[in-house]
């Protein structure tokens, strides 16, 4: 019995053996069916797709310091002829604060649409206080960057804040469209 016993372990181990074995060499053997020549050629298991998630997000090449200087260069007799700037000012000067022009330009906008003064507008939307004058500037202007909806109901409460948030968003997108940035 213990003779009997011993020689099903041993073959159960042999088989066990062997199946491992002979389970490696088929997963070696690539694919089989409809479109194997393709995917034999694909030397990576994944298709040739990165298993990295931020390999997947396709990323916006951010425009350099002297493409916005450029842009703002521009932009300036543009915004001039608008009514947004006055006849010194830059857009250089006065988007100077804000990271990004589009930001700088909905802000431009609003602050016309709406009368109010852009220099109480920029420091609300940006948080920076240059050496302007807001104390003509209706409600707080906070030390705290805010968005423009925010901003825009804090300096006007009577205007539609959101609407007009959008509206000055979308004259910025053309103008920059307008650029072919």
């Amino acid at each position: 019995m213990k003779k009997y016993l011993l020689v099903v372990v041993v073959a159960f181990f042999v088989a066990s053996f062997c199946f491992t074995m002979g389970a490696g060499n088929a997963a070696a053997q690539g694919p089989a069916g409809a479109g194997a020549s393709t995917a034999a050629k694909d030397t990576s298991s994944t298709g040739g797709h990165s298993l990295n998630p931020i390999k997947w997000v396709k990323k916006d090449s951010k425009p350099s310091a002297e493409s916005r200087a450029d842009m703002e260069k521009k932009l300036t007799p543009k915004l001039q002829a608008q009514g947004l700037l006055g006849a010194n000012p830059t857009a250089t000067d006065a988007c100077a604060p804000f990271i990004a022009l589009d930001e700088c330009l909905a802000s431009l906008h609003a602050s016309h649409n709406l009368g109010i003064d852009f220099n109480c507008v920029r420091a609300d939307v940006t948080g920076v206080h240059t050496n302007v004058d807001l104390s003509g500037c209706k409600g707080s202007v906070g030390d705290k960057a805010q968005n423009l909806t925010k901003s825009l109901h804090m300096l006007k409460p009577d205007a539609d804040a959101k609407g007009q948030a959008k509206n000055a968003e979308k004259q910025a997108k053309d103008d920059l469209k307008d650029l072919g940035s």
